[in-house]
């Protein structure tokens, strides 16, 4: 379920300045599943209310999905979603002021069957006061041997235009004149699909990520030792390498259990050429109780190694050509546990509606960080021995779909 999938990408968003690359995932989340072919979507209406708390962040919004035949060969989508942030993040405590802002998205695409092909195409676009983004797609599928397989090609391409705020005397926050960066992205998959037996399903799924241009953050800072100065060490801004190459590879087993139950493990390998190598694990069980309930709960562990560029604190200036101390970018495992409901009723008295059902889920996500540390205890601790830094954050997701 579309919506579903874009809250749960909430996970990430421990930060609320996000890098070019985490706000790229994050727009292909509305799109990361593509139609088998041979099936179109359900014509379906879906309203969602996101929320997400975690490290003085608080990011919250609605999103709204509309799915509809408009023949029997086509369907259209269309879909809203914003992100409303507040945050006073340990990043922004360093080196920048609390903020709130908001995000919005809008994406649309369309499903075509021909025979046992479908073809998907959509674009996407999401705004806010110092991001742009814009991506657009398009994925092929085919159903074969007797319709037990289905392959899956796609093809997305996002052009970002990168801004940064800065306070005017008056205190107004507003894009900064001399600051106008531009980063495009362009990202390659191939998904397979195989029913073992009447009750297994197997998948397979490799993406491609390229980027290009402005990859860092422009309100993150890199911090270097200088002893005897304020806290013992001094800010200078990052320096990341303008491309990045991406690879993720990730096998999916279901199982459906003799009660009407089933069973999911994944893992996922993910590794680029910043030098970040990193690991998903996960595990999640479906129940229905009834006719009406159904349940879901899940666990999830991704451990992830540090950039070959990264550095808590470097120890002095100009230290090496490329720098960062994005959090994003360190070394860090967590641990994700997630329950949900799902209660399926009928609308009496409109005869339109086929079923509808309410849905809640709530998610907690717990960070441990192997290299990053809590430098505004610097003055308690001195600069390099402070604690690592720990995060905890819970998502909570409710929404109403209906089938028509």
């Amino acid at each position: 379920m579309q919506l579903t999938r874009e809250a749960r990408c909430a996970h990430t968003r421990c930060e609320a300045r996000l890098s070019p690359f985490t706000r790229t995932l994050l727009a292909l989340c509305a799109i990361a599943a593509p139609a088998l072919g041979g099936v179109l979507p359900e014509d379906r209406a879906d309203v969602l209310w996101h929320s997400y708390h975690g490290g003085d962040i608080t990011i919250q919004g609605p999103s709204v999905l509309v799915r509809n035949k408009v023949a029997d060969n086509l369907s259209l989508s269309a879909n809203y979603y914003e992100d409303m942030i507040s945050s006073a993040s340990i990043d922004v405590k360093l080196s920048a002021s609390p903020y709130h802002e908001k995000r919005e998205q809008w994406s649309g695409g369309a499903d075509y069957l021909h025979g046992k092909s479908t073809y998907s195409a959509g674009f996407i676009t999401s705004k806010e006061p110092d991001y742009k983004a814009n991506t657009s797609y398009f994925a092929v599928s085919q159903d074969m041997f007797g319709d037990l397989t289905t392959v899956t090609l796609g093809y997305r391409r996002g052009w970002d235009r990168v801004f940064r705020d800065i306070k005017t005397p008056g205190g107004v926050l507003e894009n900064d004149p001399t600051f106008h960066q531009r980063a495009d992205h362009r990202g390659y998959s191939l998904s397979l699909t195989q029913i073992l037996t009447r009750n297994a399903i197997l998948g397979f799924n490799y993406e491609l990520l390229t980027d290009q241009g402005y990859l860092a953050n422009p309100y993150r800072k890199i911090r270097y030792l200088s002893p005897g100065q304020g806290a013992g060490f001094t800010l200078a801004n990052q320096v990341y390498p303008n491309t990045r190459t991406s690879y993720a590879a990730s096998a999916q087993l279901k199982y459906y259990l003799p009660y009407r139950a089933a069973l999911t493990g994944q893992y996922r390998y993910f590794h680029d050429t910043w030098g970040i190598l990193a690991h998903t694990v996960e595990l999640d069980y479906t129940h229905p109780l009834g006719k009406h309930w159904i349940f879901d709960g899940s666990l999830r562990y991704y451990r992830q190694g540090a950039a070959d560029f990264y550095s808590d604190l470097f120890p002095r200036a100009n230290y090496q050509n490329f720098m960062a101390r994005d959090r994003e970018l360190a070394a860090f495992h967590s641990y994700t546990v997630g329950a949900g409901a799902s209660y399926q009723f009928q609308v009496s008295g409109v005869p339109w509606i086929s079923k509808s059902s309410a849905n809640v889920r709530v998610d907690h996500l717990l960070v441990d960080y192997s290299d990053f540390r809590n430098a505004l205890l610097a003055g308690t601790y001195g600069a390099g021995n402070e604690p690592l830094y720990k995060l905890n954050a819970n998502i909570f997701q409710v929404f109403v779909s209906i089938w028509f």
